[in-house]
């Protein structure tokens, strides 16, 4: 991870080897003393004392210094420290510094982009990487999934069966810019592939598409997930059975409901049989290993088709 590129002294702002450069009066007047106190004198608050940690909805988690996004909500996890805690950050958006800290050696985590202190990494979080992300909860701020919205990038939910095939198909579709396979809808936290694939945990094999709105609508990407399984086969797709592979959309507000519902009633049309795909409010995505990322493509069965 990088600490930065080297930025020299501009308009009297103080020399830093990070993008952003304050005075520290500049600092202290900008930031809560709780924020304060973290991000520039490295200091830590006391465990399940921040809102943050019992955050459950779906969006990013930004520097409370900055703004610099640094860790996106599918990668939080429950570690029952007392601090909010994620498997991995945003790429480029921290860094990190080791030392001593009570007598032992850490890591530290900072933000690569003004260098405000974040809190430490740990080497005892859940497979496939190992990391626990340890953060401040005073050293952030959280953005909604909704408010994120208005920087030209949406993301919407689903799950169709198996998600490698389901993956590979929106990742062909014009206007999508990034997609990744996860699980949603579950009791469980932080679950395995092979968790959910015994079909006990409650979860869905979801693809989170990141797509532009300017090229290609979400009443469109509910269109073609309609039209890329059959929704009336229920908790099922083909040889794949069980409630891992149910077809269900996951809605972020009212806005979103009501397109999946009328497209819901559009398609009925096709089927003979109802259809029982499941429209439900947008839960947290946890991340499926990264063997399962872009799964057909990493084995030359498929060929990216993102445009």
């Amino acid at each position: 991870m990088s600490l930065g590129k080297l930025f020299g002294r501009s308009h009297g702002a103080p020399a830093s080897p990070f993008p952003v450069a304050r005075s520290e009066e500049d600092w202290r007047r900008s930031l809560s003393p709780a924020a304060y106190h973290v991000l520039r004198e490295h200091g830590a608050e006391p465990p399940f004392a921040s809102p943050l940690e019992r955050e459950a909805r779906p969006g990013r988690y930004l520097c409370a210094g900055c703004g610099q996004p640094l860790f996106d909500a599918a990668a939080k996890f429950d570690s029952g420290t007392g601090w909010p805690s994620f498997r991995s950050a945003i790429d480029g958006a921290v860094g990190c510094s080791f030392g001593r800290a009570c007598g032992a050696p850490r890591t530290a985590v900072h933000c690569a982009n003004c260098g405000g202190h974040l809190g430490h990494l740990h080497e005892d979080g859940p497979a496939p990487a190992g990391q626990r992300y340890s953060i401040n909860g005073a050293a952030l701020e959280f953005e909604p999934a909704a408010a994120a919205r208005a920087g030209g990038r949406r993301v919407a939910t689903f799950g169709a069966g198996c998600f490698w095939g389901v993956e590979q198909r929106f990742r062909e579709i014009e206007g999508v810019l990034e997609t990744s396979v996860g699980y949603a809808g579950g009791a469980v936290g932080s679950p395995t592939y092979r968790q959910v694939s015994a079909g006990d945990t409650g979860h869905a094999e979801v693809v989170q598409v990141a797509y532009d709105p300017a090229r290609i609508t979400y009443a469109e990407l509910v269109d073609r997930f309609f039209a890329m399984h059959d929704p009336t086969q229920r908790d099922r797709q083909g040889a794949d059975i069980g409630p891992q592979y149910r077809s269900v959309v996951f809605v972020d507000g009212p806005e979103e409901r009501a397109l999946a519902e009328a497209a819901l009633r559009r398609h009925q049309a096709r089927f003979r049989r109802p259809i029982v795909t499941e429209i439900a409010d947008a839960r947290p995505v946890w991340p499926a290993e990264e063997e399962h990322q872009q799964y057909l493509e990493k084995r030359g069965l498929a060929a990216c088709g993102r445009r």
